[in-house]
């Protein structure tokens, strides 16, 4: 299966990333571009938050019913958006046209990639590793990572969002560069034209 993005990782980051690009779908330059996000969710440090301090959220609200309520609204909203359940990301490859991403059920190929997987030092997907340094804004004795990137790009169509990408640890700023990202990607699309989505009544 070949996508034009492919996003891998269903937390807060990708989630968002997700929602973004799918809210174009009506968007001259988006339509008919195929999107994809691996919903692997296993290492989300939402699994185990808690949040009374995020704009918008009841006080109280789980994570692990963000996670849930995200991927139903996703794919509710935005069903031309490819949900992959259940498959683990185990290499990134560059290919004549992107990249070729093996899981541990399939092979997919994508012009553009998103990595919004957590900011452990247990990330271990194949052909990233010349891009792992210690993470800049994590405590030390932590042992946590990022790829290295500049304003969210490692190179040309890959592209990291999160903790990962060496914000700090927190909701909100997770979401916010799972959507700059997919903001990033749109304006790519619209040729270099900046670019975003509101939704208006």
């Amino acid at each position: 299966m070949s996508f034009d993005v492919l996003i891998i990782g269903g937390g807060a980051s990708g989630l968002s990333c997700a929602l973004v690009l799918g809210s174009a779908k009506n968007k001259p330059f988006a339509i008919g571009k195929h999107i994809g996000i691996i919903t692997h969710q296993k290492t989300s440090h939402l699994q185990n938050a808690l949040f009374n301090n995020v704009l918008g959220l009841k006080p109280g609200t789980l994570g692990e019913d963000i996670l849930n309520d995200g991927v139903k609204q996703l794919h509710d909203l935005y069903p031309h958006v490819n949900q992959i359940d259940n498959e683990k990301v185990i290499s990134i490859l560059k290919n004549n046209d992107g990249y070729t991403i093996e899981t541990n059920r399939n092979t997919y190929n994508s012009k553009i990639v998103v990595i919004t997987v957590g900011y452990t030092n247990l990330m271990t997907i194949s052909g990233l590793e010349c891009y792992i340094e210690p993470h800049p804004r994590a405590a030390k004795e932590k042992d946590r990572i990022w790829l290295k990137n500049t304003d969210h790009l490692i190179e040309k169509n890959l592209y990291v969002a999160g903790t990962l990408a060496g914000w700090r640890s927190q909701f909100a700023i997770a979401s916010g560069s799972g959507a700059h990202v997919a903001t990033d990607i749109l304006t790519l699309w619209n040729n270099g034209k900046h670019t975003k989505v509101h939704d208006k009544k």
